[in-house]
């Protein structure tokens, strides 16, 4: 059985990780769109304001991680090429290296 979800927390969206629904404003949006090289990839969309289909992701390891072996960035996204994901994985260990507030 699903947890309830509390009406008025937002739009609520599923993890492309760990399939739990949370919160928009609680997971990161991805978009399908190019590394530092050129090449296509899955790329952080922290403000939610690039255009076209996006996926959402638990800003954590662990669910990163899951995504990754899963290969769920492509199909959500409903990319036929192949996508890097590395930009992903920089930006979430970038956030957990910064100094909290």
């Amino acid at each position: 059985m699903r947890p309830a979800l509390i009406v008025g927390e937002g739009p609520v969206r599923t993890c492309v990780g760990c399939r739990a629904r949370a919160a928009k404003s609680e997971l990161l949006r991805v978009v399908s769109g190019r590394d530092t090289h050129g090449q296509a990839a899955v790329v952080p969309d922290p403000d939610a304001t690039a255009p076209g289909r996006g996926a959402h992701l638990h800003p954590t390891s662990a669910c990163y991680d899951l995504a990754v072996r899963r290969r769920a960035f492509a199909r959500a996204l409903r990319s036929d090429e192949r996508l890097a994901t590395e930009p992903v994985g920089d930006y979430l260990a970038s956030l957990a290296a910064a100094p909290s507030t």
